[in-house]
């Protein structure tokens, strides 16, 4: 693992203006790049604390802003008046533009990190993200955390063809067991696909600032995602 990490906020060009990202990486990346698609509430102490893990395990992490063009642009607080500001901006988010902003992200992070490999890494809207990104933009693999609603999207769960992960809770109310369901059945004799659930677990339970937060499948989650990583990278 690497001792010492640079952290850096930046601005990424983006169409009608630019958007914020953290950029996280230590002295010597090695391939893959992680791209960290973050939760609804934007780019939280929780979010930068995930990219900072992967980045200790040797990879440059560019974590961006996807929500920059949002009446509320900026990180909410998880409770209150900004729960829900952060539930109308993924209602209302557009799903080609946040493609197209995330290629630009994915973009700057291979040259940054000299690697054409890019694996986009999401929690909950932005799990949703990393398999869509990965579908239409054909990045090198793709880890969604309880990403929310990918069953309304069977085109690009068919079309995909690089390593892919889903990681889904079964105790979460925000993605029904109805959902996961047809997702499985959508990917199941897709064999770059792989499906894990957590029995017990609900929506965030990687998030360790959220109560839902498991030790134990937030460690076995990690170390599944880093054994993907390493497998796209050799």
């Amino acid at each position: 693992m690497a001792d010492a990490l640079t952290r850096t906020d930046l601005a990424l060009p983006g169409s009608g203006g630019a958007f914020g990202a953290y950029l996280t990486r230590p002295a010597v990346p090695r391939g893959p790049a992680i791209l960290l698609l973050p939760e609804m509430f934007g780019l939280t102490p929780a979010m930068r604390a995930s990219a900072d893990a992967f980045a200790h395990h040797g990879h440059a992490v560019l974590a961006p802003n996807l929500f920059w063009r949002a009446l509320h642009p900026q990180t909410l607080d998880y409770e209150g008046a900004d729960r829900n500001r952060a539930n109308h901006r993924i209602a209302t988010l557009d799903t080609d533009t946040a493609i197209a902003d995330i290629a630009t992200a994915a973009a700057y992070l291979s040259n940054v990190a000299a690697t054409p490999k890019v694996v986009a890494i999401g929690h909950c809207i932005g799990g949703r993200l990393a398999v869509l990104a990965l579908s239409r933009l054909h990045l090198a693999g793709a880890i969604s955390y309880y990403g929310l609603g990918l069953s309304a999207f069977p085109d690009d769960l068919r079309a995909i063809q690089a390593p892919v992960q889903l990681h889904y809770g079964l105790n979460d109310p925000h993605v029904p067991l109805s959902d996961i369901d047809a997702v499985a059945a959508l990917t199941e004799d897709n064999p770059h696909v792989t499906l894990y659930r957590y029995a017990g677990a609900g929506h965030s339970f990687v998030n360790p600032n959220r109560p839902m937060f498991d030790a134990g499948y937030a460690e076995m989650v990690m170390q599944r995602s880093l054994d993907l990583v390493e497998a796209i990278g050799t």
